[in-house]
This record gives structure tokens, sequence and C-alpha cells, in this order.
């Protein structure tokens, strides 16, 4: 395609052009004269570039049309008439991202790639998906909604309901934080679209018509609506010729505005009450949410923005904060709300408090807690240094450089795409120096923090208090309404009705198994695999008796230190504790300081102090486990001596006389824990599925996993007792000496002219340190398959089946890392999504710990989802299958391992990896294994290692499934579980 570049320049005019130093980058802000759109580019020197395009979506409903719309666009275009576009280029991809979000208020479409082939492939793929969808009626009935025979063309058997959306929605629903949050919304925005669900309401979701979901997409999806985003080295030109060929220069400017109003505010502080559904059988009388919650200014407006992060990071950013002290010493909850913080992607931004795990009576209480607290704050202020502790949270915040979750550069652009939305400055929210100094004048102060405490939170009439209280009752209510609701529509049905019902399902099922014609894509093959493992090389010396590695590397002026600690011998009970000591050690005072102190002392040092345990299979044998616990940190360099000190107090002067703290915390640790199990429902279910593997596999599940769980609710029942409270608290010193003993690796992260000086305050901290404990910790694991059963609070269900495979110096296992993907793309994905209206379901490797798991994410079916993994293996064995799909799979295993990360992320990956024994040299030979893996290599793995005999199964669901599949349950000799 040849273009003249000029033409194409005078489409775009250039509105400003600025750096920011501290991000390394030059963002460029165009507008597009025929239609508006706005082009934002983040100029940087890093080859994995990113897109975005964000629409502004504003529904008025919760029938979910924005979500579903988001989903149905992906399902086909003019240009790419195929059914899956989406899903088929994430496999002829070397994509580092590729997703599309929903948000309350805007739906955007992201990409990243290393490879500018890829990344134009890529580009052209999604211009058209989100500006000419081809929005095929089926596509909807599958994405969004449809009713279909309970069994298939049996018109004389119930109506369900099927959709991905509306199971999504189910499981997303079955969260209580985000039930919380919806009823908090609708109370706080009693006018505006956050009053409503755009993710859809399940009950509502089977309401939206197609018809609705067309003129939605006719008036919200055109360039004058949308905010065009990219980052890296690709210049802004060569995106706009694409912008124009591709899609501009067949739109004119929308004539109408589309935005958000402005909420209409309250006069006076409201009160509200709700429910949510509960299905523990405990009692329910200290199970309530409490929350006091605020509508603050807008967060299109920096100053505004800034200052209520300001003040909310005063007041909750750790535990000696005022108000978090308050939310975590009160007895009149178990734990602060989950919700707590400042929310601030909404036109107008809301500050939440609160406390859950309280009594239904204790409304009054705790909002007078709150407001006392805010009041105490507006009276006598906070002392001079934790303020400055704030604004170095800040500034530490800005200066890091991210990319270890989502790639860097979509880090940033998802940073301003909140203000770009609601048409404010997304330049000014990237480029914080200069209101961090404005802050840094204003902190000096006295009544800074006192005015605005009574300004934003006290003066502020429009404040909601909310009760949501326990309803063992609801989910059956639920349930019973939508069964009612679809016999009503039964009962209406004509036999024409019933005759239509059955043929759009076989149409739906005849469309879902007909193969794509995936040529009509563009796609890169293994030529384009670049061929380089990625490495990092350091420098070894000792500290005292400990290694010391060090690595330096461009961290932007922040110092990564890291205490590994060799997990000793020990008994079964102190194993259970690990999670317990690890969350408490950095939570509790250090010498003469309380935990009070010591937050405060932490906050003004570090920007993360936390420990965690490890446990990982080695590279050469998984029934031989690496076990740790890792102490980390993270500041700036001028703090590093501060920071090196607080490291080497928080392990030998943690106090463990702090009682009250310690419950208080594993009251914290099993709130956050129940909060995520329908979150991490299908990591858990494999974990649980694969314990009776490995060892690793075996301390997943018993430590952080649904047994893990399971062990936390009942001790932090226990320990109410006094007596169990000590014995508790004298485990855990127990414990903690044996991991004083141990031996210990030192591992130092940082830019080059900055490492000596480190080096030396090391030194100086460590000269004397040494280990008195050679035992390291065996776990002995009895192999045998696992048929496990747990129940939580759920509408939908998470499967996991799992086999006992090899680790990854094995000269199977990159056949098996590559069979994963390959059933996944020519299986799964259309049987568990497709077909069976799950989320999500797939297949993979865990080479960690020696398993190859199969799961399901979010899933109406448990029984028929368990078959599909078993025909997935026969599908394999007896199919004939293309050299194409093989390829396909091999991309996305290159792409997984070559994905990018912050440059202290990826020397910590290469370092870890090192100590489980996997060298760059037995890297890049696994990396050669995968490129070369034959169709004939993953049907012989597969016959191998995937026998039923070997198959784990854990099913994570809810109660009524549970009464439901009884049979099912005895025969097949599942163990059951209540969580």
């Amino acid at each position: 395609m040849t273009t003249n570049p000029s033409i194409h320049h005078t489409c775009f005019e250039l509105l400003r052009r600025q750096a920011i130093a501290s991000l390394h980058i030059t963002i460029e802000e165009y507008r597009h004269k025929a239609t508006g759109a706005m082009h934002y580019h983040l100029a940087a020197d890093n080859d994995e570039n990113v897109f975005l395009v964000a629409l502004r979506t504003v529904p008025h409903d919760s029938r979910g049309v924005a979500h579903i719309l988001e989903h149905t666009v992906l399902c086909g275009s003019e240009r790419y008439p195929v059914r899956d576009p989406f899903f088929l280029m994430i496999r002829r991809s070397l994509n580092t991202f590729m997703n599309a979000f929903t948000s309350s208020d805007w739906t955007a479409y992201p990409f990243a790639s290393q490879n500018k082939a890829d990344f134009n492939n890529l580009l052209d793929v999604y211009l058209d998906a989100v500006f000419f969808a081809r929005l095929d009626p089926l596509d909807f009935a599958q994405e969004g909604h449809r009713i279909e025979w309970e069994e298939t063309d049996n018109p004389d058997s119930a109506l369900v309901f099927k959709g991905v959306v509306f199971n999504e929605m189910k499981g997303a629903m079955s969260s209580t934080p985000s039930t919380l949050w919806q009823i908090l919304c609708e109370q706080l925005y009693p006018t505006s679209t956050y009053h409503y669900n755009s993710g859809g309401d399940p009950a509502v979701i089977p309401d939206l018509s197609y018809e609705d979901l067309m003129r939605f997409y006719k008036t919200h999806y055109h360039p004058s609506n949308a905010i065009f985003m990219t980052y890296g080295n690709i210049p802004a030109i060569e995106h706009q010729q694409q912008f124009e060929e591709r899609v501009l220069s067949r739109f004119q400017t929308l004539d109408h505005t589309i935005a958000v109003t402005k909420e209409q505010r309250y006069t006076q502080p409201q009160r509200a009450q709700a429910h949510y559904a509960f299905n523990e059988a405990d009692s329910t009388e200290q199970e309530s949410h409490i929350m006091v919650a605020w509508l603050l200014g807008e967060s299109a407006c920096l100053k505004d923005r800034l200052h209520a992060q300001f003040l909310a990071n005063v007041l909750l950013g750790h535990s000696a904060s005022p108000l978090q002290r308050a939310l975590e010493t009160t007895s009149l909850g178990r734990a602060p709300s989950p919700l707590c913080g400042l929310e601030t992607s909404m036109r107008e931004m809301a500050f939440v408090c609160g406390i859950e795990g309280g009594a239904d009576t204790s409304t009054d209480a705790v909002e007078t807690l709150v407001l006392d607290t805010l009041q105490h704050v507006a009276t006598h202020g906070v002392p001079q240094e934790e303020l400055e502790a704030v604004l170095y949270q800040l500034e530490l915040h800005q200066r890091e450089i991210g990319g270890d979750h989502y790639p860097l550069g979509l880090e940033l652009i998802l940073t301003a795409l909140s203000s770009a939305t609601h048409r404010g400055d997304p330049v000014a929210v990237l480029d914080l120096d200069p209101i961090l100094e404005q802050l840094r004048q204003a902190i000096q102060d006295p009544n800074f923090i006192k005015t605005l405490t009574r300004e934003l939170l006290l003066d502020n009439t429009h404040r909601v208090t909310l009760l949501v209280t326990p309803d063992t009752t609801l989910d059956q209510r639920q349930q019973t309404a939508e069964v009612e609701k679809l016999s009503a529509i039964k009962a209406k049905l004509t036999e024409q009705d019933k005759q239509q019902i059955s043929e759009r399902a076989r149409t739906l099922a005849q469309r879902q198994n007909a193969p794509d014609d995936a040529s009509v894509l563009p796609k890169v093959g293994l030529a384009d695999i670049p061929s380089d493992t990625r490495t990092a090389e350091g420098t070894t010396d000792q500290l005292g008796g400990i290694p010391l590695q060090t690595y330096a590397t461009e961290t932007n002026g922040v110092v990564y230190q890291q205490l590994q600690i060799e997990l000793p011998a020990l008994s079964d009970d102190l194993i259970t504790l690990l999670p317990y000591y690890s969350n408490s050690i950095t939570e509790l005072g250090i010498g003469q300081q309380d935990y009070l102190a010591t937050q405060a002392l932490q906050a003004s040092t570090c920007g993360k102090l936390h420990a965690y345990s490890r446990t990982h299979g080695m590279a050469n044998n998984v029934q031989h486990s690496q076990h740790d616990l890792a102490i980390t940190s993270n500041a700036l360099y001028r703090h590093q001596t501060a920071q090196a000190a607080l490291m080497y107090d928080t392990l030998h002067h943690v106090r463990f006389d702090e009682q009250h703290r310690l419950q208080e915390l594993l009251q914290q640790h099993c709130a956050r824990q129940e909060q995520a199990i329908v979150q991490n429902g299908h990591l858990l279910a494999m974990t649980a599925a694969s314990a009776g593997i490995s060892p690793s596999a075996q301390l997943h599940h018993q430590l952080s996993g649904l047994q893990g769980i399971q062990t936390t609710k009942k001790l932090s029942q226990r320990i109410k007792d006094k007596d169990h409270l000590a014995d508790y608290v004298q485990q855990l010193s127990t414990l903690h000496q044996h991991i004083i003993e141990a031996p210990k690796r030192y591992l130092l992260i940082g830019e080059q002219d900055h490492l000596t000086a480190c080096q030396q305050t090391l030194q100086q901290q460590w000269h004397a340190a040494h280990a008195t404990t050679q035992t390291t910790l065996n776990v002995a694991v009895s192999q045998q398959a696992q048929r496990q059963w747990w129940v939580t609070h759920t509408q939908v269900n998470f499967c996991a089946k799992a086999y006992p495979t090899v680790s990854i110096t094995h000269p199977d296992a990159a056949a098996l890392t590559v069979l994963g993907g390959f059933l996944r793309n020519g299986f799964l994905h259309r049987t568990i999504r497709e077909q069976g209206g799950a989320y999500g379901g797939g297949a993979g490797q865990d080479s960690s710990t020696g398993a190859f798991r199969f799961f399901s994410y979010r899933d109406p079916r448990l029984t028929d989802t368990l078959q599909d993994f078993d025909q997935a293996i026969d599908w394999l064995l007896h199919t004939q299958h293309q050299a194409d799909a093989l390829e396909e799979a091999i991309l996305g295993v290159i792409a997984s391992i070559d994905k990018p990360s912050s440059p202290a992320g990826n020397v910590k990956c290469i370092v870890y990896q090192e100590q489980w024994g996997y060298s760059a040299e037995k890297r890049r030979h696994f990396r050669e294994q995968v490129l070369s893996a034959s169709i004939k290599d993953l049907q012989r793995v597969a016959d191998h290692y995937l026998k039923a005999e070997n198959a784990s199964v854990a099913v994570l669901t809810n109660p009524a499934s549970t009464e439901t599949l009884q049979n099912f349950i005895q025969q097949d000799n599942f163990t059951v579980f209540h969580l």
C-alpha cells in the first residue's frame, strides 16, 4: 500500500507536543479536522507499541448494551467477515496484549505488540471491527443472551437463558464487592449513567433487543465520539495514515455530543439499606457491610483530582493513617470495607470508607466513627511528616516504571483515558511533576489538610450512608424469579415461536461448528519470531554470610531490594502458618516502635514493603521444590539507606507481642481471601485439582488455595478465644525464630550510578549476618488422583481437571506446553465458551508443578464441561489436523515467553528461573523444542500423559448445583467441601 504522508498529515492538526522527562515520553495531541476525533500519541523509545481506541458509551439502563456490544463487535466486520476474528488473531499474532474493556462510561479496544508487522496487522483488524462491525444477530445471541430448550430440540422441556455476557455477569455479581459497588453507585449517582450496571444485570440482560444494540452502536461507535491513543516508537503520522485510510475518510462529524451528565447533588446526607446474597450456614448477625460515601469534584480537573487523591492517602494510606486506623481497630466490624478509597474513573469522583463484618444495628455508630475521625483531622490536622510521606508516595508512583501487569504503554494510556473521556486534559494527568510541586508548597500551610477535609467531606452534603445486610434467601429468590420469567415466556409461545427457538439453536450450533476461513485475516508466521532469549547480567558479592546478587538496569531512580530466605524444615502446624506469618511480618511494630509508628516509617521510606512465601518445582524434577520467603521493597534512591535499615529491622526486630494487631491482620486476610474466591475461581479449582501431583502443587492448595481459605476461616474464628490467640502468637514467634536462622540471599536492582553506594549501605547493615540452620523444607506428596467438590456462594461454576506430567527441562515439556493452546484454539474455545456459554475455558501445561490442567471460568455447566475436557483429548487423537493450527499454538507459546515486563520485573524473573535451575541455555533449548514441535508430538504426549485413570477433578460451585447433582457426586466419589 503506497501513501502520501503529506496528505494524511493535513487530515490531523497538531494541538501540542509536551515532553515528560519522568516518564521518558513525549506526548503529541492531535485532532482530526473532519470528524473531531482525538489522537494522543505517547512517543517513546520502546519496541512494544500499544494501540487503544475508546468510545464514550453512556447506557441509561442495566441491560448491558455497552458490554454486549463490546463482545459482539469482535465477532466479524466488513473486511473480515469471519465468525471470530478477535480470537483468531490472538492465535495468528505475536501480541503481548489483546483485549477489550467495558467501563462505566467508556468501551476500549487495546492491543500491544513488539513486532511492527504484527502491530499493523492487529491495527487493521481492530479498526475494521470497531467502526465497521458486522453485528450478526446470531453473534448477539451467542455473546449476549438467548433462550433455548433445556433439552435440545425438546419444546416440552423448560426454557433456559444462555449467553456469554449473561453468564459472565452472573459470575461478576456473585462477587460481594461487585454487588456492594453496584448498590453504592445506585445511591451515590441517582440520575447519571453510573446509577446503572454498565456490565449488565443478569435479571434484565434478557430484556435487551437486537434492535436496541444496533441503535446504540450507530450512535456511539463514531470517530467523533472516539479517542485514539498510541504508544511506542512508531511515529504518529504512520498511525494516522492507517486511521484515515481505513476509517476516518468515510465519516463526517457526528451531529450530537455524547457525554455523562453531571450528577444532581443531594442537599442533605442520605441513608439507604439493601441486601446481598449470603449462603453461609453460620449466623448472619455480624455479616453486614456499612459504608459512608461522598461524591466529590470532577476527575478531569487535575487539581481537584490530586487534592482528592492526596486526602484519600492521608486518611487511608496505611494502618497508621487516621481513618484506616479507626476502621481497622474498631470493634464494630471485622475489617475495613473492600471498597475503601477514592474512585477517579467516573466524571465525578467518589470517596468511600466503612467496615465489613458488622451488625446491622451499627450503622449510626460506624457513621459517627467516620465523622468524628474526620472532624479530628479537620480540627487538629496530621503531623507534617505524614503529609511529606504521602507526597513521597505520589512521587514514587510517578517515577516507577511499570509493565509487570499490563504493558507499560497501556498502563500510561489507561491512566490518561478517564480524563480524555470526560474531555479533560490527559496530558496533565500524566505530567504530575508540576502539580506535585504545587502540593509540596501547599502542605507547608498547617491549615491545608484541615481545610481539604472540611471542604471535600465534612461540609459536603452529597453523602450516603449505606447498610447492606446478608440475605440467605436472595439467591433462591433470584433463581425462582428467573424460572418464573422463563415460564411466563414459554406460556405465551405459539407453535411457530417454539419452532423458531429450535431452529435458531440449530442454526447457531451449525455456525459455531463450521470452520472459519481464517485466510482472510493477516498473520505473522514462525519466521517472524525473534531468536533472542532474555538474559540479565549481574554480579555476586557477600553480605557477611549472605550472597548478594546485584543487577544494573533502567529503574528511573528507584531501588529494589529483596531478601530471600530458604525455608527450613518445619512441622506441619508451622507450615500452615506461613501465609499468616508473611502477611504479618511487615505489618507489626519493630524494636521499640509499635505497629502504628512502624507503618508511618514505612510510608516515609518505601513504596511497597511486603513479604510472601513462594514454592516452585525445580526445573529438572518437580518432585523437588524450592520453598522460600521473600521480603521485598522499593524506594527512591535518596531513601536507600533507610530502606536497607527497614529491611534488616523488619526481619530481626519485628514484634510478635502485639496480639490484638495479629488478630486484626488475620481477620483482614480472611476477608480478602473470601472476596477473591469468585474472581479467581478457575485458578483455585485448578490448584485443587493439581494438589496431589507435586509438593509445590500441594503447598499452593494448602496455603493459598481453597484448602488455605478454609483453614483461614476456621482459624479466624478460633483465635477469638484468648487462649487460642496466645497459642497462635506463640506459634508465629516459633516460626519466626526458625526463619531468622535459615539461609538467605539478597537481591539488589537499581541504576548503575547508584549501585556502589547501595552495596556499601548493605555491607554496613548486614556485615554480621549468617545462617545457623542448614536443613531445608521438604514436603512429601502421596501422588493420587483427587476428586474435590467445593461449595461456595456463586451463581456460576468453575471446573478443572489435572494430569501429572513433567518438569520444564523434560523433553516432553515443550510439546505439552504447545498442546494447551492447540486444544484451546481447536476445541475448547468452541465447546466451552461459544456453545456452553462460559466466559472462558482452556488448558495448559504448568511445568512449575508438573501438571497439565483443563479449566472453565464463569461456567453455567458442570458435568457437560467435564465431558468436554475428555472429548478434547479424543478430538486431538482421532481428528486430522492442519499445520496452520499447530503454528498458531506455537506462536501463542512464544508470545507468552517473550512478553516484556518492567526492567526490574524482567531481572527478578530471570533470577528466579536461574534459582529454579532453569538457565539461559535451558531456556533457549526449550524455545527450540517449542518451535520444532509437531502434531504427532502433541498426540504422543496427550496419549501418554492425559490418561483417564490419572485425572484429578475439582469443581467450585453452589449449594443448589450440589443438591441437584448428588447422584453424580456420589457415583464419581467426590469429596464435598464447604467454604
